[in-house]
């Protein structure tokens, strides 16, 4: 349920929270991953038998699915963000912030490639004016375009609220985004008995304060009227109640070993088109024939994507949050 450093609030099918410590050497496959365990994993465990006490962790279970990313202090380390999703939403703002199309493209490619649905929340809508309005659409545009679920939402003012909250239900869904973006604030507008802490902008530079500090999740109150669980799920474990994982605000977004094959059969828009390219090993750049390039010029695929889809294969890195090429 929860990370921080080397203790983990794990909960137990009774729904009991116990504080444990990781016994053994426990490893992502394949990458040296700055946490071994992350907030989702299914554990086997020693229960805490005392406040004294702590329990222990001595086994990790194959993940269904993950979000990671390149750590940002160690480069050929990576930072497993949350495990086990039914799905994510990307928290987004066209002002204060402003989240760049190349953050949310390495986002969904990420999430596109570990198996992870995902749906774009626009927030803040009430933050908007005219020229934000008219940015916001061309967000809106842009992703429903590529095939994604827009919500446009503010939690401030409740508006897309009930609308998150339906897709909620029953699920494990990952929050995420840059700080500022408003994640607590919208989960308090979905379970106010919560009562994250929330922190305002700041004036200097227009950039989010971080108040969320480490990954962890939360079981939404299944005891009012707000998020009602299933039927016979009061110790039926996370699959069948409704949780979110709140994360701490991500500046940028580092992809974690793809090739430019790769990349590009993550962005579902141009993965329909690459079979009518004339070549097939074509990496639609600047190769003639190519229908992703035809794709772009006919306007059925955002310029805006392409341009996050060369600067990945070019190992080019988002300057961070407030870029908007």
């Amino acid at each position: 349920m929860r990370s921080t450093g080397s203790r983990y609030r794990v909960r137990a099918a009774d729904g009991s929270l116990h504080d444990c410590v990781a016994k053994g050497n426990l490893r992502v496959k394949g990458y040296t991953s700055t946490n071994p365990i992350a907030v989702g994993d299914r554990v086997d465990f020693i229960p805490q038998i005392s406040a004294e006490e702590v329990g222990a962790i001595t086994a990790l279970h194959d993940r269904k699915n993950y979000i990671i990313r390149r750590s940002v202090n160690l480069s050929h380390h990576m930072h497993v963000i949350a495990a086990n999703m039914d799905q994510a939403l990307l928290i987004a703002t066209v002002a204060s912030p402003r989240t760049s199309f190349g953050f949310i493209d390495r986002f969904l490619v990420t999430a596109e490639a570990y198996s992870v649905p995902c749906m774009v929340v626009l927030n803040k809508l009430d933050a908007c004016d005219e020229h934000d309005r008219e940015i916001l659409e061309a967000y809106k545009n842009t992703y429903e375009g590529a095939g994604y679920r827009v919500l446009l939402t503010s939690a401030t003012t409740g508006v897309g609220i009930d609308a998150v909250k339906a897709l909620l239900r029953n699920k494990v869904t990952l929050l995420a985004g840059h700080s500022g973006v408003g994640k607590s604030t919208l989960i308090n507008a979905i379970d106010p008995a919560l009562d994250l802490r929330t922190q305002e902008i700041s004036g200097s530079s227009d950039k989010g304060q971080h108040t969320t500090t480490f990954a962890e999740m939360f079981e939404l109150n299944a005891a009012t009227d707000t998020l009602p669980s299933a039927i016979g799920a009061k110790s039926a474990g996370p699959a069948a109640q409704t949780f979110i994982i709140d994360t701490p605000g991500v500046k940028g977004f580092g992809l974690v070993d793809m090739t430019p094959d790769d990349i590009v059969d993550q962005f579902p828009e141009m993965f329909k088109l690459k079979n009518a390219c004339r070549f097939n090993d074509c990496k639609h750049l600047d190769e003639p024939g190519c229908a992703v390039k035809r794709g772009v010029e006919g306007g059925s695929i955002a310029v805006s994507r392409y341009t996050s889809y060369v600067d990945m294969v070019n190992g080019v890195e988002d300057e961070g949050p407030y870029r908007v090429g």
